[in-house]
């Protein structure tokens, strides 16, 4: 079983990977268009569908099945310090995925302040984090 649950955490993280680098270069787009646009609203509808049907559903299945393969004894060796690491990075994502859905409402609802270029920036986070947790669960460096 714990194969199992392993591959379906990889299928998970990778589509919530997809999702969290996707969605900052729609916010790249919608941050320069006016509000209330046909363009802003086809953009708004992307953005929603992308976080509910792909992004949410997604980032549960991988804290599940994430939570399964920790939890199984003899699967981590605690005394390392990769896996802590690897975990704050998680949560980094978390966050910049709780981050998103509230940008996601502010487009919704006309209400962004952000420039494109404050996109482009964020929209690296996400890459970096995942560089880090796939360095540490790969290598183990320490």
């Amino acid at each position: 079983m714990f194969l199992w649950i392993k591959a379906l955490h990889v299928v998970a993280v990778i589509s919530w990977m997809a999702g969290l680098l996707y969605l900052p270069r729609l916010f790249v787009y919608h941050a320069g268009v006016a509000a209330g646009s046909e363009t802003a609203t086809l953009l708004a509808t992307m953005e929603r569908r992308l976080l509910t049907f792909i992004m949410r559903p997604a980032s549960v299945v991988v804290l599940l099945t994430g939570g399964a393969l920790i939890s199984a004894p003899g699967v981590v060796d605690w005394s390392m310090a990769w896996m802590p690491v690897k975990l704050v990075c998680v949560l980094g994502l978390f966050g910049a995925h709780g981050a998103m859905e509230s940008w996601t409402r502010k487009f919704a609802t006309g209400a962004n302040t952000k420039s494109p270029r404050f996109y482009r920036i964020v929209n690296e986070v996400p890459t970096l984090l995942m560089i880090v947790i796939v360095a540490m669960v790969i290598a183990k460096p320490f």
